[in-house]
């Protein structure tokens, strides 16, 4: 009997285009895992996602990051690319440490490199400063 080991299948639903190509990948289960071949897509575009799930899935992070003296809590802030899958808790950990100054511009970069990953994390919303106002007599 030979060591050769028999390719896993997994299956995916492909998002990169509107059609959803319901995908099937058959996989070596080495480490770290290789793809040997892709079926039932549609467009070379599932190829190229199914590869990068399996040998390499990378994400985007959207979230939040509080604001002091801004006239809101928090700014809406996202990574200017994709970044490895094992690194997505360490920069969320980051993102839930930083807590910017207002106010607080639409680009502006409000960490570099969070947990090694190169990326930035950019803000997507404004949050003007927040002008104290005294009270009012009549």
């Amino acid at each position: 009997m030979s060591g050769a080991r028999l390719p896993s299948h997994l299956k995916f639903l492909c998002v990169v285009c509107p059609n959803g190509c319901d995908l099937v990948v058959a996989v070596e289960g080495t480490s770290p895992p290789k793809v040997l071949e892709v079926t039932g897509h549609r467009c070379p575009r599932g190829v190229d996602y199914a590869v990068s799930e399996v040998e390499r899935p990378l994400r985007s992070i959207a979230s939040s990051v509080r604001v002091r003296g801004g006239e809101m809590s928090l700014a809406s802030v996202r990574t200017d690319r994709p970044i490895p899958l094992e690194s997505v808790f360490g920069v969320m950990e980051e993102i839930r440490r930083c807590v910017a100054e207002a106010p607080v511009r639409i680009g502006d970069v409000l960490l570099e490199n969070p947990a090694g990953t190169g990326c930035r994390i950019l803000a997507t919303r404004n949050v003007e400063h927040l002008e104290k106002r005294g009270c009012q007599r009549g």
